[in-house]
């Protein structure tokens, strides 16, 4: 049972650092920018939107990484 309460207390120490991201991560001058980096693929038009954030998607693939490995088992 230690192994369900450890994955409970990080899911819920997850939800509280997204929470605080969607709440003040647009104040923030580096994840302001997110979702509307050269890369990120948008076409408009009538009737019609598509939106690809290709170089957002790659950016927080390499930050999750990191904070994985950095608080990973060894």
């Amino acid at each position: 049972m230690s192994g369900l309460g450890r994955l409970l207390i990080f899911a819920g120490l997850a939800l509280v650092g997204i929470g605080l991201l969607v709440t003040w991560g647009p104040r923030l001058p580096f994840l302001g920018q997110l979702g509307r980096l050269p890369g990120d693929l948008r076409i408009e038009r009538p009737g019609f939107r598509l939106y690809v954030p290709v170089t957002t998607s790659i950016l927080v693939s390499i930050g999750l990484t990191l904070l994985l490995r950095a608080f990973g088992k060894k």
